[in-house]
């Protein structure tokens, strides 16, 4: 499989001393040391006394000659050991010709190091005892018997160059358990064989066979760790069939890559570990692929993603006379028998630093057809091969229409240079090609005919499976370290903010004004805290409005009585000044008492101004709080300003770049404008930080689908599955014995190999792609004060592409749920048969049912309120859709949307039909937003979050009875929806035009206290003022206008107040600010007018 870098090298080994030595014969025995390698003696030591303390020194030296033509290669360093055999000579006895020697020891030397670069190396190694001898049983002060070695080369065999672009695979077979029930220890012995085939270069494969199982009867677990061994026969002593340092640790089953990792088999695979049969190998073989190997290796796992694994059994009977203690086949039991076949999924090894695969596979019974199927391979290692199948089974192949005749004649087959007694050819072996590329479906000539293998079908009726690790030295695809991630990202991401200059003038008196607000602010909460903290802490949301109202009061008598408000005032007083002085440039006295007035009803405006831009600005207030800078990127995605977005997230991450959110929204912001080398380092280094979010694998399967890089994607999904299943196990309450309460779609269900857990297809262009979503609703009110009364008067949303192959797919689903009479459609597993198909194809079959638990889902993807539905996530899709539906991220959605319905586990459910319904809402498709949700009121009728879309549905539609209706239904249900600030607004704003305004006030006066916003504030106003409680209607716009000054129908309402109850100059006021501001109204401005001429003042401009 590879190339020796010159003609010719040799390997020498030196055997310098050894250490603790006895012999049969007194303690001063004579020995000589032997090396073998590859069944080949390389040399004898000369007979050497030990000195009664045990040492010998040998200095003995053998070499190992490489050779390009049929001699030793560099692969056979990798796998096979030297071995040394320690004999001791005894001493002649009379009449006795020739010497009697008896075997001591036998170490192993593993030369594995000549192919990471070394030129030499020393070691000191155990001599393991046979049998019977003196060595088993060591004195208590002396240690164990050991002995120097030194392996050297002239030069390296490889150059730097060579060891980074090799590899070295390592296959380790465990066992086999639960073995069909006709596998007993009595009767004629077997040899149970496993094989596996290794891409070389060409159309030529690398043949790896495990032999000589043990067959054990259940009772107990194979101890971990325990060693491994090598794949070599006829090794003298027990000890030295181990590979030193080198052991099978095991592990939790969800952490394998394999087949039975799921909660529901783990009671199966306990049972079948512990109390069934099984077939025990524990051998390691290992494969040196050089650079051109290794491209080969690659380039299969990627044509063909599944590689068989074989397993069967050949029957052993004894020599004839003349041979005894020997096992030899003969040629009656040449038929294979119980062949069967494992699919082992081979992908994650195209995986970014991934190295290793462990777990267990399904064995089936080995057909020709279904292993074309799924592998594309047409050759069998067992049936098809003349090689030697094991050390005791030396005539040839097994019986078959394509396997060469078996030679009677046992000389003939003594020459083992071109064959390998270790059951593994060499690539010049095998003259039909064994796998074929994956666009081809001609099978070769002269195939046998199938047949059904009922001995195979055993492997399924028992559940045998086989336990494998496949591990690589390095990783094919390598991983970006996170120090690399962590440095793009820095280098990304915007600088912080220089310090600021110091200014004078205007800017600066303006700047002093703010500090003295913050400072000011900052005293009052002490003083707040101080006298009422306690009782807020104790009480914590459940504070009403009576209670604050009753703590401000006390709070302006303490400050009064403590003197501390004049002192305020005092300290206010010079930033006032110098505004004065600086901004409007006044140094001298007023002329009249009409300019004096005028002049302070500006100042005071511009200060009040200035005090919100101090305290009510998120963004000015705490610059360096990502989470406002969060929400205003959210609000820009909602406004489809997508350069801002990317602003907005990026500042963010520049607070902190270990901000996951920060990091996702940066690499969905990258997506959208096709920045996508950025995005795979943000959607990675995610990742990397928090290796269990599930969002961030999903995102980055995503990205990489974009990408059309499928294996990359699958790796991705896969990790978000592992993730959200390791999430439910530890949230799942401990005291329960089973995983009946754990959702489905988060414990996992059986599936084939050629699908991940998550569903979706190897091809992603068979996944349905759709064109981008713009706009929706806004979530809270804090984040678009200036511009909320939007969500009063709506106005018509931005384009936005239809869904039309999730449309016509969702319209299918429906029409066979109606035919069959179930409530609930799903997609089951596919059939690997399918992964080729186009997409419209695919859609038509694969409409299944599904557990009507599923009706139960409810949404999220809007903001959830502290009373909101409990939401336990169903997949990893859908969850990832609540993520980007709560930032806005909208245009992303479509393709997320296309995943869950494709899922195994997802599907069209109740929360699924509730996202499509949103999403055409905000195209205004009312017909489709009607119909999905209809679909999802079918799912869950007593959902709280479809009767809330539905009122949102006619609200916007114009149906304002419907839509109070709805409302009014939604805020009945025991449990909130999602979106209740909205709901309550929006009937407010309904109970206001039908003049309800007791029904209002109530309404209003609840959201006041569960999310208080200037609109809910206002809307209390407003029905106050209907009722005629003018107080109560200034308290409320007093306080909408605190948190939004700039909202003009705030203004227009204060000023009916204050001309309702005559206060000329506030009335003026508000009237000009009402003006200033561009109301909308016309109805509400004539108002104004109308007022304003009964009580004869307020409008300035008279």
């Amino acid at each position: 499989m590879e190339q020796v870098s010159s003609i010719g090298r040799t390997v020498h080994i030196t055997v310098t001393n050894g250490y603790d030595l006895k012999g049969f014969k007194g303690d001063t025995p004579v020995t000589f040391v032997r090396a073998e390698f590859n069944q080949v003696v390389l040399g004898d030591s000369s007979k050497t006394t030990v000195s009664p303390e045990g040492t010998v020194k040998y200095n003995f030296t053998s070499s190992i000659e490489l050779s390009l033509d049929g001699g030793i290669t560099l692969d056979d360093l990798a796998h096979k050991p030297l071995f040394l055999t320690v004999t001791e000579v005894l001493p002649k006895e009379k009449k006795q010709k020739d010497e009697k020697t008896l075997t001591l020891g036998q170490a192993v030397v593993d030369l594995l190091p000549l192919l990471e670069g070394e030129d030499s190396f020393e070691t000191v190694v155990p001599l393991h005892p046979v049998q019977g001898s003196p060595l088993e049983t060591p004195s208590v002060s002396s240690k164990q018997c050991s002995l120097d070695v030194k392996v050297s080369v002239a030069e390296p065999l490889l150059t730097p160059a060579q060891v980074s672009a090799s590899n070295l695979l390592k296959v380790t077979l465990e066992a086999a358990y639960s073995v069909p029930e006709s596998f007993v220890p009595v009767g004629p012995q077997q040899n149970y064989m496993v094989g596996l085939q290794v891409p070389s270069v060409g159309e030529k494969d690398f043949h790896m066979v495990f032999k000589n199982g043990t067959l054990k009867l259940g009772g107990e677990r194979e101890v971990v760790p325990r060693p491994k061994k090598w794949p070599i026969p006829n090794i003298l002593a027990p000890g030295a069939n181990n590979i030193p340092d080198s052991f099978i640790v095991g592990g939790p089953y969800e952490e394998e890559e394999g087949e039975l990792n799921h909660p529901e088999d783990r009671e199966f695979r306990n049972q079948a570990e512990c109390i069934k049969k099984r077939i025990v190998w524990d051998l390691e073989s290992r494969c040196y692929l050089d650079p051109s190997a290794v491209a080969s290796f690659q380039k299969r796992i990627a044509d063909c993603r599944l590689w068989p694994v074989e397993i069967t059994r050949v029957p052993l009977i004894t020599l004839p006379k003349g041979k005894p203690g020997k096992l030899e086949k003969t040629e009656d039991e040449n038929q294979l028998s119980f062949h069967g076949v494992a699919y082992v999924n081979m992908v994650p090894l195209l995986y970014p630093g991934v190295r290793r695969i462990r777990g267990a596979f399904h064995v089936h019974p080995y057909l020709d057809s279904t292993v074309f199927e799924k592998t594309k391979c047409l050759f069998s290692i067992f049936r098809d091969t003349g090689h030697h199948l094991a050390h005791n089974n030396k005539a040839g192949g097994l019986n078959s229409p394509l396997s060469k005749p078996v030679s009677k004649n046992l000389k003939e087959e003594k020459p083992v240079k071109d064959k390998e007694l270790d059951g593994r050819t060499r690539t010049g072996d095998l003259q039909a090609p064994s796998i074929k590329s994956q666009s081809s479906d001609t099978p070769l000539d002269g195939e046998a005919p199938l047949s059904h293998n009922l001995e195979g079908q055993q492997y399924l009726e028992a559940g045998t499976y086989i336990v494998l690790e496949i591990q690589l030295e390095k990783a094919l695809v390598p991983k970006r370290m996170p120090e690399e991630l962590a440095r793009r990202v820095k280098e990304m991401i915007p600088p912080r903010p220089p310090l600021t200059r110091r200014t004078g003038g205007a800017q600066k008196a303006v700047s002093d004004y703010h500090a003295q607000i913050k400072s000011i602010s900052k005293a009052i909460l002490d003083e707040y805290h101080r006298m009422f903290g306690k009782q807020v802490v104790k009480l914590g949301s459940d504070v009403d409005s009576e209670t604050l109202e009753e703590h401000k009061c006390q709070l302006n008598y303490e400050l009064n009585c403590s003197g501390k408000y004049f002192a305020f005032k005092e300290q206010l007083k010079h930033a006032v000044v110098k505004i004065v002085r600086e901004k409007y440039l006044k140094t001298t006295a007023f002329e009249s008492q009409e300019e004096l007035q005028t002049f302070i009803s500006e100042l005071y405006v511009f200060l009040v101004d200035q005090m919100h831009v101090a305290l009510n600005q998120r963004l000015v207030r705490e610059p360096q709080n990502l989470d406002h800078w969060l929400d205003y990127g959210a609000f820009c995605l909602l406004t489809e300003d997508i350069t801002k977005a990317q602003e907005c997230f990026r500042k963010a991450l520049s607070l902190n770049e270990s901000h996951i959110h920060s990091l996702l929204l940066c690499g969905v912001l990258a997506v959208l404008m096709e920045n996508y080398e950025q995005a795979e380092i943000f959607f990675e280094d995610a990742t990397c930080l928090e290796p269990t979010n599930v969002v961030a694998w999903t995102l980055l399967g995503l990205f990489y689908e974009i990408q059309n890089n499928d294996i990359r994607m699958e790796m991705a999904f896969h990790e978000a599955f592992k993730q959200l299943q390791a999430r439910t196990l530890q949230t799942k309450p401990k005291s329960t014995g089973t995983l009946e309460n754990v959702d489905v779609a988060a414990a996992g269900v059986k599936r084939e190999h050629s699908f991940g857990p998550w569903g979706t297809l190897h091809d992603s262009a068979t996944v349905i792609k759709t064109e981008g979503l713009t706009g929706i609703r806004p979530r809270s009110s804090h984040l678009l004060t200036p511009h909320l009364t939007t969500e009063l008067h709506p106005t018509p949303q931005g384009p936005s592409t239809v869904l039309s192959s999730l449309d016509e797919f969702v319209e299918e689903s429906s029409k066979a749920q109606s035919e069959t009479q179930e409530p609930i459609t799903t997609l089951q597993p596919l059939e690997p048969s399918l992964a080729q198909k186009s997409s419209n194809a695919l859609l038509k079959e694969l409409t299944l049912k599904k557990e009507t638990s599923k009706c139960q889902d409810s949404s999220a993807f809007l903001h959830s309120t502290p009373h909101a539905i409990p939401q336990a996530p169903t997949t990893i899709f859908m969850e990832t859709i609540r993520f980007l539906m709560k930032v806005n991220a909208v245009q992303f959605v479509h393709r997320v949307l296309a995943h869950e319905l494709l899922c195994p586990q997802g599907g069209p459910s109740c929360e699924y039909y509730l996202v499509l319904a949103q999403t055409h809402l905000l195209k205004k498709d009312f017909a489709k937003t009607e119909e999905y949700l209809q679909q999802a009121a079918q799912m869950d009728y007593l959902n709280p979050n479809v009767w809330g879309v539905k009122g949102h549905l006619y609200f916007l539609s114009g149906n304002h009875a419907e839509a109070k209706a709805c409302y009014e239904r939604t805020i009945s249900f025991v449990v909130d929806a999602s979106e209740m600030h909205f709901i309550f607004l929006r009937l407010g704003h309904i109970y206001l035009e039908e003049k309800e305004y007791e029904k209002a006030k109530s309404i209003y006066m609840q959201v006041c206290k569960r999310s208080p916003s200037c609109l809910t504030w206002l809307g209390l106003g407003i029905a106050c003022y209907r009722l005629e409680e003018l107080t109560e209607a200034e308290d409320a716009l007093s306080e909408a206008n605190a948190l939004n000054n700039y909202n003009a129908e705030v203004w227009a309402y204060l000023a009916l107040v204050c001309l309702k109850v005559g206060r000329q100059l506030e009335a003026e006021q508000a009237y000009k600010y009402t003006i200033k501001l561009k109301l909308k109204d016309e109805a509400l401005l004539a108002e104004i007018h109308t007022v304003q001429e009964v009580v004869g003042f307020g409008n300035p401009s008279f």
